[in-house]
């Protein structure tokens, strides 16, 4: 079952979206994103993505209040995943005890794959692979790792999915990059959620035939009005009938 993750990605508690993780490209969507997740939870998402992109930068979670408001707003309605400077088991209880259904760990995991066993013991736990050109990304994307995707998958056995991000693509609206999200869910031992590049209900259909994804992340498409949520969840129903 593929599902659909509207995004909300929080800076200084206003709802943007940033240039390929560039901090200093960002377009603004909104200054309430409690009221746009009701909007999403409303629309019927299973899901609903947040980001704290000051906290994934700086380790200063200040939007961590804003994050369990959300959580509030939707519960009984949407699920909560969060990510952003999630960078300890302590980090991923206080987010549980917020409502959080589930943690996104990226910078953490990539440095001390551990931690994410630990973490998992709290919450369950997404590993975040943020990559450009293949190589992850760490510390809000500002800085490359070393690591390779293909080589990350095995060292996180635990994780309850991999959130995969194509850098290059992300708030393009360029389409995402299908042949290395089929690479990335015949490698990795629990479900893919697609993040980056999403532009549009063809690119949803598209990647609701890829076996082992488990998700499809959208942003800026949403807020751009390239398609609403309602129809990316039955753009997904659609592609997912059609496909049995």
């Amino acid at each position: 079952m593929i599902e659909l993750y509207p995004a909300i990605d929080l800076l200084g508690g206003r709802v943007v979206r940033l240039r390929q993780g560039d901090y200093a490209d960002e377009t603004e969507y909104g200054t309430d994103p409690v009221a746009m997740a009701r909007g999403f939870a409303d629309a019927g998402t299973p899901w609903i993505h947040v980001v704290d992109l000051d906290a994934a930068k700086s380790g200063d979670p200040i939007n961590r209040p804003v994050v369990a408001a959300i959580a509030a707003a939707v519960q009984g309605t949407s699920r909560v995943q969060t990510g952003g400077g999630v960078r300890s088991v302590d980090d991923a209880r206080q987010l549980a005890d917020a409502g959080v259904a589930r943690v996104v760990m990226g910078s953490a995991a990539v440095r001390d794959p551990a931690v994410v066993a630990l973490a998992s013991e709290v919450v369950p736990v997404a590993v975040g692979l943020d990559h450009r050109g293949g190589e992850l990304s760490v510390h809000g994307w500002t800085k490359g790792s070393g690591v390779m995707l293909d080589e990350a998958y095995e060292r996180f056995l635990t994780a309850d999915v991999f959130v995969i991000t194509d850098i290059g693509r992300d708030g393009m609206l360029e389409g995402p990059d299908v042949e290395g999200l089929t690479r990335s869910a015949e490698l990795a031992g629990a479900p893919v959620i697609a993040s980056g590049g999403v532009s549009s209900l063809a690119d949803i259909e598209v990647l609701a035939t890829i076996p082992g994804l488990g998700g499809v992340i959208t942003g800026k498409a949403v807020y751009e009005g390239r398609f609403t949520v309602a129809a990316g969840l039955a753009a997904l129903a659609r592609a997912q009938g059609a496909g049995r």
